[in-house]
C-alpha cells in the first residue's frame, strides 16, 4: 500500500519525502514502532511522542505524520497535520478498508443508560436473527467474544481494528456507547452513524484530564447530532434544546412526559412477580408496540423507549422486538440475578449517591417488604462519596449491610468507618460485614419473604482490588453460589 492511498480525508502538509512510500501500518506508541509503519507523533498532557522520532526512525520507520514541525533525518517522509488525533482516526479508518461503511451503525451517548440502552438494541437485533457487534464499557463484543477495553469508546485504531474483525465475522449491525471523551479526543473522528441516540445529560466527567465545565460537557455530548444521519433524543430531558439546537440530522424526539413527540411511553405499570420483575408500557406515536421489559424502574421505560425508537427505523417484526426486551439482560446494570417467593436479588452497578438514590426509589415502586442494600465504596477516592452514599442507604433502604468495594491501598475498615459516620446519623439499620462475599450469603440467608436485595457498586466487574492485586471477584456469581449453598 502507498501511504498516499491513505490521505485521501486528510488536509495535510509535505515537509519533506516522498507519498510513494510503502506502508502496511500504522502507529502511536514507539515500542511497537517497525518497517513499513506510519508513526503518528501526538502531543498528550503528559508525553510529547515527537520526542521518540529518533528512536523510531531508528526502529525502520520511514513515514511520520507530526503536529509540529520538528527536525527530521534525511531519507524519511514526514507530514504536518493540524490534530494529530483527528488524523489517526481518518487514517486508521483509510489503512482497514472504512469497516464502519459496511455494517448498519448506531452510536448512544449520555450521562446515564448507555451500556443499558446498547445491549437493549443488540438484544432485540440478534432476536430478530441479526449479528451484532457491541463496543462500550463492558468491552468490544463479537458474538460470543468480550475483548476488556480501558476506556468506554477505545482509541480510534482500535475502534477500526475491532469494526474489521466485526465485518470478518460476518455482523450486519454495530452498536456503540460514544463518550464525551471519544468526541473530544477525536476517536471517532470521520464516522458518520445511521443513527444516533442521546439518552440525558447531568453533570459528570467534569474536572482534570477530562472536561473543564458543564458547557464543555454538554458540546462534546451534542456533537453527535453532528455525525449521524438521524437522530433520536430525549425530550424529558431539562437540557433537550441546548442538545438538539445545532444538530445537523433528521430529528426525532421521545418522551415518558413531554407532549408532541415522535415516541411516546403510555400506560406504565411495574411488574413484581416471583418469576419476573420489571416494566410494562406501550409506545404510542410514529410507532406502537405493547412491551413488557425484564429490568425494574422507571429509568429503564425510558432506556426501552429510546432502544424502540431507534429499532423502529429498522423493518423488524415487532414480536422479535417484545421477545427481545421481555428477555433481555444487562450484566450489572438492574441485573436480576435471583427471584423467588423468598425474595428477588438485583445487582447494579450504582457506585455513587445519585445513582444510589434513583436505584433504591426505583426499587420502592415494587413495594418489598423490606430493601435490603449491600455496598461498599472504593478506596483511594473522595470521602464524599462514602458520606452521601451512607446517608442514601440510611434514609432509603430498610437494612444496610456495609462491606468491601475494591478498597485498593486503603483499609476496609477504615472505608466502613467513613461510610459508618454518616449512616448513624440516619434512622437506617446496618450492619457491618467487611467479606462482601459473606455480607451477599448474609443478606440472602437472613432474607425475608417478599424482600429485594440490592447488591450494588460492582455490577459487572469480575474483580476485587486489595493492596494494588486484583482477584477474580463476580457479584452474580456469588449470589448463585449462596443460593445453591443455602439450598433455597
Amino acid at each position: 500500500m502507498k501511504f498516499k492511498e491513505w490521505l485521501k480525508d486528510l488536509n495535510y502538509e509535505v515537509l519533506q519525502g516522498s507519498l510513494d512510500e510503502d506502508v502496511d501500518e500504522i502507529v502511536y506508541d514507539s515500542r511497537k514502532a517497525r518497517e513499513g509503519a506510519v508513526f503518528v507523533c501526538m502531543k498528550g498532557t503528559k508525553v510529547d511522542s515527537h520526542e521518540f522520532i529518533p528512536a523510531v526512525v531508528k526502529a525502520g520507520v520511514k513515514v511520520l505524520v507530526m503536529e509540529e514541525k520538528v527536525p527530521v533525518p534525511e531519507g524519511v517522509t514526514a507530514i504536518y497535520v493540524h490534530n494529530a488525533r483527528e488524523a489517526l482516526a481518518l487514517l486508521s479508518a483509510a489503512r482497514f478498508g472504512y469497516p464502519a461503511e459496511k455494517m448498519v451503525t448506531i452510536g448512544v451517548t449520555g450521562t446515564k443508560g448507555k451500556t443499558t440502552t446498547t445491549h437493549m438494541i443488540k438484544t432485540i437485533l440478534e432476536s430478530c436473527g441479526k449479528k451484532v457487534g457491541m463496543i462500550g464499557t463492558t468491552g468490544i463484543v463479537i458474538g460470543d467474544v468480550v475483548t476488556p477495553t480501558k476506556n468506554t469508546t477505545p482509541e480510534s485504531y482500535e475502534l477500526h481494528e475491532a469494526f474489521q474483525t466485526m465485518v470478518e465475522a460476518g455482523c450486519e449491525y454495530l452498536v456503540m456507547e460514544v463518550s464525551s471523551q471519544a468526541y473530544k479526543m477525536h476517536r471517532v473522528a470521520g464516522i458518520t452513524f445511521d443513527y444516533g441516540l442521546f439518552t440525558n445529560i447531568s453533570p459528570d466527567h467534569i474536572g482534570p484530564d477530562e472536561h473543564e465545565d458543564f458547557d464543555e460537557y454538554l458540546y462534546y455530548k451534542s456533537r453527535i447530532f453532528n455525525t449521524c444521519k438521524k437522530g433520536v433524543m430525549n425530550k424529558d430531558d431539562v437540557h433537550w434544546e441546548q442538545v438538539t439546537k445545532d444538530a445537523s440530522c433528521q430529528l426525532y424526539f421521545f418522551s415518558m412526559d413531554a407532549e408532541g413527540t415522535d415516541f411516546k411511553a403510555d400506560n406504565i405499570h411495574y411488574v413484581s412477580q416471583s418469576d419476573f420483575v420489571g416494566i410494562e408500557f406501550d409506545v404510542k406515536g410514529r410507532y406502537s408496540l405493547p412491551v413488557r421489559v425484564n429490568i425494574p424502574g422507571r429509568f429503564n421505560v425510558a432506556n426501552a423507549l429510546a432502544a424502540v425508537s431507534i429499532l423502529s427505523f429498522l423493518d423488524l417484526p415487532k414480536d422479535r422486538i417484545c421477545h427481545g426486551l421481555e428477555h433481555l439482560s444487562v450484566n450489572g446494570r438492574m441485573e436480576i440475578v435471583y427471584s423467588s417467593e423468598k425474595c428477588t436479588v438485583i445487582v447494579d452497578y450504582a457506585h455513587n449517591a445519585i445513582s444510589m438514590e434513583s436505584l433504591l426509589t426505583t426499587l420502592r415502586d415494587y413495594n418489598p417488604k423490606r430493601l435490603v442494600c449491600v455496598f461498599g465504596c472504593g478506596g483511594n477516592r473522595s470521602k464524599d462519596r462514602r458520606y452521601s452514599m451512607g446517608d442514601s442507604a440510611g434514609r432509603l433502604a430498610d437494612f444496610t449491610i456495609i462491606t468491601a468495594d475494591n478498597s485498593r491501598f486503603e483499609k476496609t475498615e477504615d472505608i466502613i468507618a467513613d461510610i459508618r459516620g454518616s449512616i448513624s446519623k440516619t434512622a437506617g439499620k446496618f450492619i457491618e460485614i467487611p467479606d462482601r462475599r459473606e455480607a451477599i450469603r448474609y443478606s440472602i440467608a437472613h432474607a425475608e419473604p417478599g424482600d429485594m436485595i440490592a447488591i450494588i457498586g460492582k455490577g459487572h466487574e469480575d474483580y476485587q482490588e486489595m493492596n494494588g492485586v486484583r482477584h477474580h471477584f463476580l457479584d452474580r456469581e456469588e449470589v448463585l453460589e449462596a443460593v445453591k449453598i443455602l439450598n433455597i
